[in-house]
């Protein structure tokens, strides 16, 4: 469970998140509490696995970056394995379990088109999966807020 001021962190991070050099004191004075005390139940939000992430989210495309989606086809027995080549890559965004023939799907960046079909050849080599790319023909961007009153 998570009690009301974890709630409140929550909810202003996922949108608000402050851009200064102190961002843990501003939310603290905002919440009236210490920034100590922020960044402790900041980091046992990760450590549970309700805060994921935090970080900036950037348009790839107007950066210059290409950006695709992948399916690897994976035994069963190898996910984990598997798993762990496709995360080690600093361009792999998402990666998610499907069911599906092809069970695993994760999203790519690369600075160049050659770049990304080096990526997706070792990657295809390192596993020995079947892997189909996905490049997107229109985008799609949403911006999601989880709801953290109930």
């Amino acid at each position: 469970m998570i009690d009301g001021l974890d709630r409140q962190i929550l909810a202003i991070i996922q949108g608000n998140f402050p851009l200064t050099p102190e961002p843990y004191a501003d939310l603290a004075a905002v919440l009236g509490v210490t920034a100590a005390e922020v960044e402790t139940r900041v980091q046992k939000l990760k450590e549970r696995g309700i805060i994921r992430r935090i970080g900036g989210v950037f348009d790839s495309r107007r950066l210059g970056y290409r950006a695709t989606l992948c399916a690897l086809k994976v035994p069963p027995d190898r996910v984990d394995a598997v798993v762990a080549i496709v995360n080690g890559y600093p361009g792999v965004t998402h990666n998610y379990l499907r069911e599906h023939e092809y069970n695993m799907w994760f999203t790519l960046i690369a600075p160049t088109a050659a770049k990304m079909a080096a990526i997706i050849a070792e990657i295809k080599a390192r596993t020995g999966c079947e892997l189909q790319n996905l490049p997107a023909s229109r985008v799609f961007k949403i911006k999601v807020d989880l709801p953290v009153d109930r």
